[in-house]
């Protein structure tokens, strides 16, 4: 892969780990290095990144279909993969709206060279912890009419800001821009059962480009605020609808996901 300009390959990168565990090309050396020393502490994770990426489909598909969403905002979006947020809402009703917003310039140069329709779809450089310049933005509002519902995704997203950026404060800012009948889908790593395994893996993360902070139950909860979160609330995002029989229970506690509404 080549390295296009102004990247630095030697630091590990997030999202393009994330692309090594699905089996994607998107990514450098010390991104398959790191990724490589969080499978030797937690080798179920590259199922776990193709559970994730199920866990979307689902969850674009329930607000599309179940819901009537005709506009989505995805931050975070990571690199492109099978079966895109626009491409899985598309296939349900090709006049839905999606922006994306990452502020990773591989992840940016990528997507954009998948989007083909700025009337339908875009990607935008920004960092989500600036909800006001993303809101702002006049590339977004020519695409999204925030004064209608709007879905925001925050999949796989907030365990990557630690606590320092305040994302309980970032997430209320979209919060409180959204119009009613809005949603937010959500899904984060937990560190309620195995603190000790978890804390192995935000080691690694300390050389990339982000950290991985995973939290309690409680505080992954809190990040819905007074939104009312749609059956089945807030529950583990591995299998999602139900843990199977074998699943080792701590394993089903490593992370949680919800879709919440605003009334």
């Amino acid at each position: 892969m080549t390295v296009p300009a102004g990247i630095d390959a030697t630091v590990p990168n997030a999202a393009r780990m994330y692309d090594y565990w699905l089996g994607g090309k998107d990514n450098y050396a010390a991104d398959r290095a790191a990724a490589e020393a969080v499978l030797a502490v937690a080798p179920e994770m590259r199922e776990a990144a193709r559970s994730g990426r199920a866990l979307i489909k689902r969850v674009v598909e329930h607000l599309v279909r179940g819901r009537g969403i005709r506009q989505i905002l995805d931050l975070g979006s990571g690199l492109p993969a099978a079966e895109n947020v626009h491409e899985i809402a598309r296939a349900i009703d090709p006049s839905v709206r999606v922006a994306y917003v990452d502020y990773d310039d591989v992840v940016c140069i990528h997507g954009r060279a998948l989007l083909c329709d700025p009337e339908r779809a875009i990607i935008l450089r920004r960092d989500v912890r600036e909800p006001k310049t993303i809101l702002e933005d006049p590339e977004l509002r020519g695409l999204l009419d925030l004064d209608q519902p709007v879905a925001v995704l925050m999949m796989f997203l907030l365990h990557l800001m630690p606590d320092e950026d305040q994302p309980q404060d970032v997430v209320a800012a979209y919060r409180e821009a959204l119009a009613p009948g809005s949603f937010l889908a959500i899904s984060h790593a937990a560190n309620d059962a195995r603190p000790d395994y978890m804390a192995r893996i935000s080691a690694i993360y300390k050389g990339a480009n982000a950290p991985f902070t995973p939290r309690p139950r409680a505080e992954i909860e809190a990040f819905f605020g007074d939104f009312e979160l749609e059956p089945p609330g807030l529950v583990n995002v591995w299998p999602y609808e139900q843990p199977p029989p074998e699943m080792d229970p701590d394993l089903a506690r490593m992370g949680y996901g919800a879709v919440g509404r605003k009334l």
